[in-house]
């Protein structure tokens, strides 16, 4: 009896997939559950099995070509009787992304973890899924809880946030891939989240037959689906991408293998594409290669210990997180860049004057004209005049890069630890547009939200101790920059005018410390006094703008 598998209705609103891969051949003989093929959706890398034994008459797509939901996939001979009563709709077992040989390992691990759903009602009744923390990249591992942005029993709907966790590299957000209800969160706030291991449970309502889950190749479907921001930018020859995907990039006539993709293996998501439109696929590809920190070592995962003495207790916390990933990237800047230093003295009381005057008028939720746009434009202006300041070095230094965009970073204490956003390509923006853009991320920052995009990319680092209260320091350059620069606070302090007359001036200490191997003092010091002649004089910058 000939009998053609009708591809399922694989939920989500997906009508078509594409056929990633057959895993048989016509003329084969098929057992039931055998892997047939591999077709990739909007959400995941799908597995399709035999739900019967056979033999393939025939396979109705070749590779690359786009499979419509509740029509024939393939068509298969079946030879036993008993098995060709089944229902013509056959179903399809949803497997992680990317299950190949490589990470059958995982694939294992998902199955031995996931001993709490024992059936899967795929019907009018209710599911319980387990959403197991994806493989956010890099190796790594673990992650720790940072916020539940949902409590257990909460109704849910897909896309919306459920946790942030904390990796090495950046704080994360996990979405819910489908609507529904929160069942059960497995960790608690502080606690470490295991890669390929439930990180919460959700009820599911279903709406086709009802299946056994020893049936299914992998009842995980959720590993594949967290929408994670990572930090790797990969490009790609032969895109991997879903028929959305590449149907949004025709509609805009994007040759979609030359978009840069954000996704495990460089596939390609719809952001990416709309970043491609906008001119931001070159940012990234650049924002990849720099900023680079060594892989962290393994964090202790012990539970916090204390020691008895004379009555009081010493508490031993394990380093993590963002507090782990700047004891990396300091040590790895001191041992490797040969430090100098270098002060300056800024009077800015005329620019202080400018800045209140324009303050009332343009300030705004979106917009706060503090003094770090007028700071960060004077900068990029000096920065063309001095190429050496807007550049970095390969490991070896036997390569200098100067770089065409001007990425300015600013050191902001957050309730997650010290980051580092950075505007980009302030050559190219006004001192209002820089001032917007400094709000969000500095909203963003102190939040502990802030994008991987906009941790990436720097070019010059502006920390800014005077906020706290400091008046010098000797900052210690974000490698792979090759200049920090440190303001102290702003005080009013007395100095001699032209006529030899002591007034109350507006005074700020700055100082900076630069990468030796290709900064020498007369350079740093030249750039600073172009550097300060803009903010004492800002006439001087206004007449500099382009």
């Amino acid at each position: 009896m000939i009998k053609d598998f009708i591809l399922p209705d694989i939920g989500e609103g997906v009508v078509e997939c594409e056929l990633v891969e057959w895993l048989v051949q016509e003329g084969d003989t098929v057992v039931e559950d055998q892997p047939i093929a591999d077709v990739m959706t909007d959400k995941a890398l799908v597995q399709i099995p035999a739900p019967n034994a056979g033999v393939i008459t025939k396979l109705h797509y070749a590779k690359g070509e786009i499979a419509k939901v509740h029509a024939p996939l393939y068509s298969v001979d079946i030879t036993e009787e008993g098995q060709a009563a089944q229902n013509d709709t056959a179903v399809a077992s949803v497997s992680g992304a990317g299950m190949t040989a490589e990470s059958e390992s995982a694939q294992a691990t998902n199955t031995e973890t996931n001993t709490e759903t024992n059936t899967v009602t795929i019907g009018s009744g209710v599911t319980i899924e387990e959403f197991l923390l994806p493989d956010i990249g890099e190796g790594i591992v673990e992650c720790e809880l940072v916020e539940w942005l949902v409590n257990e029993g909460d109704m849910v709907v897909e896309d919306q946030p459920i946790a942030d966790v904390m990796t090495d590299k950046a704080l994360v957000q996990i979405p819910a891939i489908k609507s529904g209800k929160i069942a059960k969160l497995h960790y608690r706030k502080g606690q470490l989240a295991r890669v390929h291991e439930p990180l919460f449970a959700i009820e599911v309502v279903s709406d086709v037959v009802s299946v056994n889950a020893s049936e299914l190749s992998d009842t995980n479907t959720t590993v594949a689906n967290a929408s994670v921001t990572t930090n790797e930018f990969v490009p790609q020859g032969k895109a991997l991408a879903s028929p959305a995907v590449r149907r949004l990039a025709r509609s805009l006539d994007i040759d979609i293998s030359t978009v840069v993709g954000s996704g495990k293996n460089g596939r390609v998501y719809k952001e990416d594409v709309e970043r491609h439109q906008t001119g931001g696929a070159a940012a990234l590809s650049t924002a990849s290669n720099s900023v680079s920190t060594p892989e962290p070592a393994a964090q202790p995962t012990a539970a916090v210990e204390n020691t008895q003495v004379k009555g009081q207790a010493d508490r031993v916390e394990p380093i993590k997180g963002v507090r782990a990933v700047m004891a990396k990237m300091m040590m790895e800047s001191v041992s490797t860049i040969p430090h100098f230093t270098y002060c300056e003295e800024f009077d800015l009381t005329d620019l202080v004057a400018l800045r209140e005057s324009m303050k009332k008028k343009y300030s705004s939720d979106e917009l706060k004209l503090t003094m770090m746009p007028f700071f960060m434009k004077s900068m990029s202006l000096a920065l063309a005049q001095f190429p050496d300041m807007n550049s970095r070095v390969n490991a070896d230094c036997s390569e200098q890069t100067y770089l065409a965009s001007h990425n300015i970073g600013m050191a902001v204490d957050s309730k997650v630890g010290l980051l580092v956003p950075n505007v980009k390509d302030v050559q190219d923006k006004t001192i209002l547009e820089v001032a917007a853009e400094i709000t969000r991320l500095t909203n963003a920052a102190r939040s502990g939200r802030v994008s991987p995009a906009d941790l990436k990319g720097g070019s010059i680092s502006i920390s800014n101790i005077g906020a706290l209260g400091g008046t010098v320091a000797t900052p210690i350059i974000n490698k792979p920059e090759v200049a920090i620069v440190a303001l102290g606070k702003l005080q009013v302090l007395p100095r001699f005018n032209e006529k030899g007359e002591v007034e109350a001036r507006k005074i700020m200490q700055v100082s900076w410390s630069g990468d030796h191997r290709v900064i020498d003092g007369g350079t740093i010091a030249r750039f600073c006094n172009l550097w300060k002649l803009y903010l004492e004089q800002p006439q001087e910058m206004l007449l500099a703008m382009q």
